[in-house]
């Protein structure tokens, strides 16, 4: 069995993460893909983040009725700061050692990789699918030769869709009274609208 593993912070999730994983799900034949929103990011722990648990019900919302998406509550449930080396190894020890984990990136994030704890090990544990955005259109090995001999040859690119579409946008629109049609799904909309998310 494949499976993708899209961790994010998710706040909120948009219809550029869905995109994105119905792409890779696609282009990498996956059987599935599991959201992981992010319990405490260490990478944004001087940033302002949305509740975790409004992050997880708007991640549930966006992919219902999805055929073979779901959202996992792996990182939220689990103390302290979240890395997804602890997120992998959880995620194989659950499904069985069988499965084979896609974990999927945007470009962005990939160029961020070696920063990541245990960034080498992560090879171990899943295959890294690096999916190309809005001003990171292919992946520059230089970015992983810190990691290690072979980490670059070990992604697999995915020309995905170039949606320019972001939190922090539309965190923007909501706080200026702006509607998010075609930015996020109805019901994280209206969720959004509901839980007073992201006002002035």
């Amino acid at each position: 069995m494949r499976i993708g593993i899209f961790g994010g912070t998710f706040d909120p999730i948009h219809i550029g993460h869905l995109l994105v994983a119905e792409s890779v799900q696609h282009h990498m034949e996956l059987d599935a893909v599991i959201f992981i929103p992010a319990g405490r990011p260490w990478m944004k722990a001087a940033k302002r983040v949305s509740k975790a648990e409004h992050r997880f019900a708007m991640a549930e919302l966006a992919v219902e009725g999805r055929l073979g998406f779901s959202v996992s509550r792996v990182e939220l449930d689990r103390p302290g700061p979240t890395y997804t080396i602890d997120t992998l190894e959880h995620m194989k020890s659950e499904l069985g050692h069988e499965v084979d984990l896609y974990l999927i990136l945007g470009m962005d994030s990939l160029r961020e990789l070696p920063r990541w704890n245990q960034s080498k090990r992560l090879f171990e544990l899943c295959a890294l699918v690096g999916v190309s955005r809005p001003g990171y259109d292919d992946i520059v090995p230089a970015w992983l030769y810190e990691i290690g001999d072979g980490a670059y040859e070990n992604v697999t690119l995915v020309r995905g869709p170039l949606v320019a579409i972001s939190g922090t946008k539309i965190r923007t629109k909501v706080s200026d009274g702006e509607s998010l049609e075609s930015w996020v799904p109805k019901l994280v909309e209206d969720y959004i609208t509901e839980h007073g998310l992201y006002g002035p």
